[in-house]
């Protein structure tokens, strides 16, 4: 039996106390710390959990040759110099969606872990729920066919960010999702984004983000902070089947419609009149797969600590991590240029699988 791994939660606001309480729940892992600058807020964390040792200086975490990884639930802007300082110390990291809030930082963080032979995880939460893990298997045995496109929407009433607009607060979301799911993970070559500030906040609060995918498909994401009705729904339309995801409806969070249009083969001399007679619709089956429930962070925290064990890239690498930022911010030049496209300057490589 592996022994246990120890880490330490650093960060006790919004996330941090998810990751310390599935940490602690862990059977690979020992939460040894929780770090806040916010000590009385710690203590609250850890008593909440049954008792773990907290402290205020990151200097002590890092310097403790015990803890063999860090789990980071900061402020985005403070992921590049926490995480390096980490990875400098021997620690194995991981990290909260965003990687970074500058593409560069994200990639002297992905960079600085592959120097130093350490895992570089993102916690792409959604990747682990049973149903993306699901929609990742359909896709990867050809059950939808060829993708033809993804429509994802991700809207609800609040909470407004101060410190990052809607894209940045909700699109690494479907972002990481297409890039698990997809067999060329976010393989394009520009994006195009439109946002909205009707509440004059200073930042887009509706958000519009298209971008063509290998192949010919095309994605596009809806991000809203205003909306009244919660939604969080993405569809995945293939050449064989369309995939309906509705994260909102536990009863039946997939569907496949077997459903769509074919069109058969004419030649290019063919008349527009002949190859319209040749489209025709597929009216199928519809169903739904059963799925088990387990909270994804579960899953998160044992792909940590199996990455760590087994000497090799998380599912959710930090690589990954990077192709969702560079994206995002493809999409920050798009919004500032009216909605131009903005070509993509990461050279993004397929999603790796890593088990």
């Amino acid at each position: 039996m592996t022994e246990k791994l120890n880490v330490a939660v650093v960060g006790a606001g919004y996330w941090g106390p998810n990751l310390a309480r599935n940490f602690r729940a862990s059977a690979e892992w020992n939460l040894a710390a929780i770090c806040d600058l916010d000590i009385e807020r710690a203590q609250g964390v850890a008593d909440g959990i049954g008792g773990v040792p907290v402290t205020a200086s990151l200097d002590e975490v890092l310097a403790d040759p015990s803890i063999d990884a860090i789990a980071i639930a900061t402020p985005a802007r403070t992921h590049h110099p926490i995480a390096l300082a980490a990875l400098e110390a021997g620690k194995h990291v991981m990290v909260e969606k965003p990687l970074a809030d500058e593409q560069h930082r994200g990639e002297d963080m992905v960079a600085r872990a592959n120097e130093s032979g350490l895992v570089l995880m993102a916690d792409h939460t959604y990747c682990y729920t049973p149903a993306v893990l699901k929609i990742r298997e359909l896709i990867a045995e050809g059950a939808l066919g060829e993708i033809l496109f993804v429509d994802s929407v991700r809207i609800n009433l609040g909470l407004i960010q101060p410190d990052v607009d809607v894209f940045w607060d909700l699109a690494p979301h479907d972002l990481s999702i297409m890039d698990f799911v997809l067999p060329g993970g976010l393989d394009t070559t520009s994006v195009s984004a439109h946002g909205a500030d009707p509440l004059r906040t200073g930042k887009a609060c509706v958000g519009y983000l298209a971008m063509p995918l290998a192949g010919g498909a095309m994605a596009h994401i809806h991000v809203n902070w205003l909306s009244p009705t919660k939604i969080r729904q993405m569809v995945i339309g293939g050449t064989e089947r369309t995939l309906v995801w509705d994260d909102l409806n536990p009863q039946q969070r997939i569907s496949v419609y077997d459903r769509g249009v074919d069109i058969a083969s004419v030649t290019k001399s063919a008349s527009a009149v002949a190859r319209d007679a040749n489209i025709s619709y597929r009216l199928g089956d519809t169903w739904s797969p059963a799925l088990p429930e387990r909270e994804a962070l579960g899953n998160v925290v044992t792909e940590f600590a199996a990455a760590i064990n087994e000497d090799r890239q998380a599912r959710t690498s930090g690589q990954a991590g990077l192709r969702v930022l560079s994206v995002l911010d493809a999409a920050r030049r798009s919004l500032a240029a009216g909605g131009a496209p903005a070509p993509m300057f990461l050279d993004i490589q397929p999603a790796r699988s890593a088990a």
